[in-house]
């Protein structure tokens, strides 16, 4: 009869353990799900070419090429007060924060305890005795499958996550702020030209009352034009209207109360910049929604890694040594020294399930992590389709509307200059009228959403152009 060897039984799991460790792998490689890379943006045929990652670069201030020194103002009282901003920076100190937790799991864990105790044995004839305590505890885990290598990685990259998403919080921020600004001034302006063309229908109805005075126009020719002047003048208030909200949420985006918060009107005189040839090329390179994205996917893949490791044995050293002794005065000699070193070595083998639920929940999650980092890829080209677009044909509906208000304009000119010699009624007179401010407001639209596009392109690009050509 042969004798089986008892250490076999216990080195099966181990072993089995070892094993697993050869089948867990890391996840393919993720490009192939990633989507194809256009040869060129279709808005001008700029290329698109593969650029290093600059995720962490500078943006500048990207504002100032407006040349703007409201607008500068502005986006530096939100770069203060900003809550968004202060939002995004408390999530990424919680992040390192973290970060800091999972490395301490790492690193030699040391503590120190000290004790005492009374005890008596009833029946033995033994006198109660008093113990004293005093020692150090020691411990250290061995990573030995990577567990807590990955969940450190996986930490650092949350926390580059989180960096991403604080610079994109603040390239929003003033993105917002810049456009919320020129929509502000693009009001300014259109209120001028409404009070403008309230002026001038008051100097039709001043010359209107003279002649019903005289008994050469009709009363209908007067209430037209008292018609006139008082529908302009609603236009003018709900203009005004819209532009206290505006700097309503302008003192939102800057942190600070509506109620004090205002901004002077003012002639607009900024100019859009020109973008390069050529810059968006480098779109993905510096989009930090792009860059959180990507370190949010890297951090789930991490993860997966940490929930396989927990099939593998976990090895702790652990180390003590102190000192015990019925007096006090006695504590601290040799005699009452104690000592003690060991190695734990555990693993799970029964859990109901546990484990496989917890690699199924960190793939799932690595699958949500890859679907947001592609459906972000997509948003970036298509973020910078639209505005090249926009921009292209802003430029030439400017250029038609243009035309339309020079044309509108010298009908204007010629129809007053006829009803005050008597040749056409007044009917044609506010009718060209009408048609110039409606000409002009639409032209100062079409600026705006010129300002407003080549804002959300420098947005599109991951903030200005500067560091990236």
């Amino acid at each position: 009869m042969t004798m089986q060897n008892p250490v076999r039984p216990l080195l099966t799991p181990l072993l089995a353990a070892l094993v697993l460790a050869g089948c867990a792998t890391a996840p393919p490689s993720l490009d192939k799900a990633l989507p194809q890379t256009p040869a060129a943006f279709s808005e001008g045929g700029v290329p698109w070419t593969t650029a290093a990652p600059a995720e962490a670069q500078a943006r500048g201030e990207w504002w100032k090429a407006f040349g703007d020194a409201q607008l500068d103002a502005l986006v530096e009282r939100a770069e203060r007060g900003s809550t968004s901003i202060q939002v995004a920076a408390a999530r990424l100190a919680q992040a390192r924060a973290v970060l800091g937790a999972t490395d301490a799991n790492r690193a030699l864990q040391v503590g120190l305890g000290a004790g005492a105790s009374r005890e008596a044995q009833r029946g033995l004839g033994v006198a109660p005795n008093t113990v004293l305590s005093a020692g150090a505890q020691l411990s250290y885990e061995l990573d030995l499958f990577g567990r807590l290598a990955k969940a450190s990685d996986a930490a650092a990259l949350d926390v580059r996550s989180r960096e991403a998403l604080l610079r994109s919080t603040r390239l929003l921020v003033q993105a917002q702020i810049a456009q919320s600004y020129f929509a502000l001034r693009a009001l300014d302006a259109e209120q001028t030209l409404v009070h403008g063309t309230v002026e001038a229908y008051r100097d039709t109805l001043r010359l209107t009352e003279r002649r019903y005075a005289a008994g050469d126009v009709a009363e209908l020719d007067l209430v037209r034009v008292r018609s006139e002047v008082a529908a302009t003048e609603s236009e003018a208030l709900a203009l005004e209207r819209q532009r206290a909200q505006l700097e309503h949420a302008i003192a939102l985006l800057a942190g600070e109360p509506a109620s004090g918060f205002r901004i002077a009107a003012d002639d607009w005189r900024a100019t859009p910049p020109q973008v390069p040839a050529g810059v968006p090329s480098t779109v993905l390179a510096r989009r930090p929604d792009v860059s959180a994205a990507q370190s949010a996917l890297l951090a789930a893949q991490a993860r997966v890694g940490v929930a396989q490791a927990a099939w593998f044995p976990n090895l702790a050293l652990t180390a003590s040594g102190g000192f015990a002794s019925s007096e006090l005065s006695e504590l601290f000699r040799s005699s009452a020294r104690a000592w003690g070193i060991g190695a734990l070595l555990s693993l799970p083998l029964l859990d109901g399930g546990r484990r496989e639920a917890g690699v199924a929940n960190a793939r799932a999650e690595l699958d949500a992590a890859l679907a947001g980092y592609r459906e972000q890829v997509l948003v970036a080209f298509k973020d910078v389709e639209d505005e090249l677009a926009a921009l292209r044909l802003l430029a030439r509906q400017g250029d038609a509307q243009g035309q339309a208000v020079d044309a509108a304009a010298r009908a204007t000119t010629l129809s007053e200059t006829r009803y005050r010699n008597g040749l056409v009624s007044q009917l044609e007179l506010l009718d060209a009228r009408r048609s110039e401010l409606r000409n002009r407001r639409e032209a100062l639209q079409v600026r705006s959403a010129q300002y407003q596009s080549t804002v959300r392109l420098i947005r599109a690009l991951g903030g200005g152009w500067g560091e990236a050509a």
